[in-house]
C-alpha cells in the first residue's frame, strides 16, 4: 500500500507515489493516466499497475483517466430481470467512483437490432466505452472490431478472441461446491441442474464430476438436466429418491431447484441437512434466506466481475488494451442446509 512506501506520509495515495513506484517521472504518470499517446504500452501499464498496488482511488485515477473526455460510460445488458445486471453495475459503479462516471444503462431485451440501436444512440452520447452483460454466460456475438471505443464483455464472453471477456468460473464452482459437501463427510452426492443448453449448466456439471473424481468417487447417478425452476427441483428430487433413497447430499444448478428440492424432501420426511444436505447456486438472497433451513449457495461474485470489467475499460480507455476471457473465482456462502454428518 502507499502508506509501506512512504511511511511519513498519511492520507491517500498521490500522483507523485503512483510516478515514484512506476519509477517514472510526474508528466509521464499523467499522461499515462490521462491517455495520451506519446506514452508506451509498457510504460502506460506500469503506470497503471502502480496505481493499483497504492490503492489509487478510483475516483482519482477516473479524473487522469477521463480528462478530455465526456466522462460517461454505457452499460448494455439483455437481462431484462435486473438478476445479473444489477450487481454487476453496482460493482461497476463502484470501480468508476461515484460521481466522476455517468453510466448508461440500456436494457436490449435479448434483442440483436433492439441492441445495435442501443449501440448506435450510447455512441451518439459519446460515451467513453462500454460494458456488455450478457443474461447468461454462453458466447454471444462481438459488437465488432471497428467501434471507436473500447469494450469490456461480462459475464456472457464475446465470440471474438480480440475482445477482453470477464466471467465467473462456473468449472471451477462446481469443483468448490463438491469440495464443500465432501468436507461436509457426504460421499452418495447427486446433481440437479437446469437447461442443458445454458453453458453454465455444463460447466458446474463438469466441475463437480471432476472434483468427485478426484476424491475416487462419483455421482449417485447421472446429472439431472431439466429446467431453472422450483417444479422441475421438487420433480427431479422426487424421481432421485425413488431411484436411489440412499443419497446424502444434492447439489443443485440453481437456488430455486433448490428450493424444490428441500420441499420434496421435507414432505418424504428427511432431515436437512442432518439426513440430506442441499446447495443451490447464485445466491439469491431472496431465495437463500427465505428457505428453511436457509439455504448454502455458492456466489458468482458478480459485483467483482462488474469491478474486473470496470477497471479493464479504464485500462482500455487509457491505451492498455488486452483480449482473451479472464474467470474470476467464485464463492461457497454457507448456510443451514449442509452441515457435516454426525
Amino acid at each position: 500500500m502507499a502508506q509501506a512506501t512512504d511511511p511519513s506520509r498519511s492520507g491517500p495515495a498521490t500522483l507523485s507515489d503512483v510516478a515514484r513506484l512506476a519509477g517514472v517521472s510526474l508528466a509521464t504518470a499523467s499522461k499515462a493516466l490521462n491517455g495520451r499517446s506519446q506514452v508506451r504500452a509498457e510504460t502506460r501499464q506500469r503506470v497503471i499497475a502502480a496505481a493499483e498496488r497504492l490503492s489509487f482511488r478510483p475516483n482519482q485515477l477516473a479524473r487522469g483517466l477521463l480528462a478530455g473526455r465526456t466522462g460517461t460510460v454505457g452499460l448494455l445488458t439483455s437481462d431484462l430481470e435486473g438478476r445479473f445486471s444489477i450487481p454487476i453495475l453496482m460493482g461497476a459503479e463502484d470501480a468508476f467512483g461515484a460521481g466522476e462516471v455517468a453510466v448508461f444503462l440500456c436494457d436490449a431485451r435479448g434483442d440483436a437490432i433492439r441492441e445495435q440501436h442501443h449501440v448506435r444512440a450510447l455512441l451518439g452520447r459519446r460515451v467513453d466505452g462500454l460494458i456488455v452483460v450478457g443474461s447468461r454466460t454462453d458466447p454471444r456475438p462481438s459488437l465488432g472490431r471497428e467501434l471507436p471505443v473500447p469494450v469490456v464483455y461480462a459475464y456472457a464472453p464475446s465470440e471474438d478472441p480480440a475482445d477482453l471477456s470477464i466471467v465467473p468460473d462456473n468449472v471451477e464452482a462446481g469443483r468448490l461446491a463438491v469440495d464443500h459437501l465432501l468436507a461436509c463427510g457426504r460421499t452418495r452426492i447427486a446433481h440437479i441442474t437446469g437447461d442443458p443448453g445454458y453453458l453454465a449448466a455444463r460447466e458446474r456439471a463438469a466441475g463437480a464430476e471432476a472434483a468427485l473424481s478426484d476424491a475416487g468417487l462419483a455421482l449417485v447417478g447421472a446429472p439431472r438436466f431439466g429446467m431453472w425452476s422450483e417444479g422441475w427441483g421438487r420433480a427431479a428430487a422426487a424421481m432421485l429418491l425413488d431411484k436411489h433413497p440412499e443419497v446424502d447430499a444434492v447439489l443443485c444448478g440453481s437456488d430455486q431447484i433448490a428450493r424444490g428440492v428441500v420441499e420434496v424432501l421435507r414432505e418424504r420426511d428427511h432431515r436437512v441437512p442432518e439426513d440430506v444436505a442441499v446447495m443451490g447456486f447464485d445466491n439469491w438472497q431472496v431465495l437463500t434466506s427465505a428457505s428453511r433451513p436457509p439455504l448454502t449457495s455458492v456466489d458468482m461474485n458478480l459485483e467483482q466481475v462488474g469491478r474486473a470489467a470496470a477497471q479493464a475499460l479504464f485500462g482500455a480507455i487509457a491505451g492498455a488494451r488486452r483480449s482473451g476471457v479472464q474467470t474470476l473465482s467464485c464463492r461457497v456462502v454457507v448456510r443451514g442446509s449442509t452441515a457435516a454428518l454426525s
